[in-house]
């Protein structure tokens, strides 16, 4: 037997005698675990991994997905153009196409303190609740910034100014493990410059915030409501300090409050209203469920500047746009896991369940046989999130409430493909506002319900680090 082999099996047999008494013991892959998507799975893993249809969508299907890709992936031009399908970019935006922003479909990251824009990060704007915005809170969630409204965008077309400029500068904060090491971890420091609108509400909050990855999306979207809520009142009954909550937020197509799904705080029901309001908020285009330009009062020559609507009011993006647009971000397949079976990544997937991880990275859900699309139904998926929010600390705090979000939580995002983000995206930058540098970083932010994993983490010496590591980097 190979030495390495033997020095993680000697690892895997430590572990398994020193793991938590209730926690799992792995001697080897479960089945189907490789599998993360189910049927949909692909067996991908360069730089196009995230970009992959579900492995189960036929070759009739796959011409809608292409279709839907290339509206994804094209720029959007400003009104008028002779390119009619494609313009109405603006006033205000914060990027002309979603690729951009999705980079390779995978994830964002800050501005580079050379950037002109920050691009694939945004910034979330709202001043504190009151109860004469009974209705705006009711419905956004938030009452917007007067002047900047809900979202700040950094670029604009011809005519118009754009609302500033956004840049992140950060502060070392350095932790030590249990046996001596350190790590120096960085705390982001938000400068918003160069107001073109004037002075912002005194007390505005803010929250930067990093473009997710897409794929599975349509698989989170097929988890039946009853599974989430059922994992939500576990983790209360446990009385173990982990008390996932789901978010309750406005549909608009439904006008009601419903459970929310998607975005670091869950604020988005469905894939549909996500993608609408990323149009309208990222790229200042009209749908039907979003007709108006993310224009506030104050900016006056952004309500007066040209839009690409048709001439019987139809919106930027079309209802069939809309819906082709919907089905590539439903039916991005997850890829495969690799290395499922290895001694070190099962030594890892050990550490990773003797901290409680998984208390909130719940590995496995069964999706509804009613689907939004037959190819996502019924399939066993690993995505280790639970969709609730979770209290995460002070130290990840944006002071920023969204519908029944606090200012400490966060949703807990998915880790499918997690170890494929350098890969795909260039870079591997993690959290919602991309300050961790590596996934070491990102476990050593986690605070609040989380603390009790995080000083697990820190007792872990260099080999059990490299473990846990290598079960991430396999996900």
């Amino acid at each position: 037997m190979p030495r390495s082999l033997l020095r993680w099996s000697a690892l895997f047999m430590a572990l398994s005698l020193s793991a938590c008494d209730d926690a799992p013991r792995f001697t080897q892959a479960e089945p189907g675990e490789a599998r993360s998507g189910g049927e949909a799975t692909v067996r991908k893993s360069d730089q196009n991994a995230f970009s992959m249809p579900s492995a189960n969508l036929s070759p009739t299907r796959r011409l809608d997905f292409s279709v839907g890709n290339s509206f994804f992936r094209s720029p959007w031009v400003i009104a008028p153009s002779t390119t009619t399908a494609r313009d109405g970019l603006g006033p205000l935006f914060n990027t002309n196409g979603c690729q951009n922003c999705h980079i390779k479909d995978g994830r964002g990251h800050p501005p580079t303190p050379d950037s002109d824009n920050a691009v694939s990060m945004l910034v979330r704007l709202s001043i504190p609740n009151e109860p004469a915005y009974a209705k705006v809170i009711e419905q956004l969630g938030i009452v917007p910034e007067p002047v900047y409204g809900g979202q700040f965008q950094d670029m604009a077309v011809p005519g118009v100014a754009p609302e500033g400029k956004v840049r992140v500068e950060y502060e070392p904060l350095t932790l030590r493990f249990k046996d001596g090491s350190e790590v120096e971890l960085r705390k982001p420091k938000l400068q918003i410059t160069q107001l073109g609108y004037g002075p912002m509400h005194p007390d505005t909050r803010f929250s930067a915030r990093v473009a997710p990855p897409m794929i599975g999306l349509g698989l989170l979207e097929a988890i039946p409501e009853a599974a989430i809520l059922v994992n939500a009142q576990a983790q209360a009954k446990a009385g173990n300090g982990i008390a996932g909550r789901p978010n309750r937020v406005w549909d608009d197509a439904q006008q009601k409050t419903v459970l929310g799904r998607f975005g670091w705080k869950a604020g988005q029901p469905n894939l549909n209203q996500q993608n609408v309001h990323a149009f309208s908020g990222d790229m200042g285009l009209t749908t039907s469920l979003r007709p108006f330009d993310d224009c506030t009062d104050a900016q006056t020559a952004c309500k007066q500047a040209p839009n690409g609507n048709g001439p019987d009011g139809e919106p930027e993006v079309s209802d069939n746009i809309l819906r082709l647009v919907l089905f590539y971000s439903r039916n991005l397949g997850v890829p495969a896991r690799r290395d499922v079976g290895s001694p070190q990544v099962l030594a890892g997937k050990n550490l990773f369940y003797q901290a409680g991880c998984q208390s909130c990275h719940t590995p496995q859900f069964t999706t509804a046989a009613n689907a939004a699309e037959p190819e996502l139904a019924n399939q066993v998926i690993r995505p280790y999130s639970d969709l609730l929010l979770h209290d995460m600390g002070e130290g990840l705090a944006d002071n920023r409430s969204e519908f029944q979000a606090g200012g400490r939580d966060w949703r807990t995002p998915p880790l499918w493909g997690i170890g494929l983000t350098q890969t795909v995206s260039g870079h591997a930058q993690f959290l919602h506002d991309g300050r961790a540098r590596n996934l070491l970083e990102a476990v050593l932010w986690h605070g609040g319900e989380a603390r009790a994993a995080q000083q697990q983490v820190l007792s872990f010496n260099a080999e059990q680090r490299a473990a846990l590591l290598a079960f991430l980097n396999s996900l």
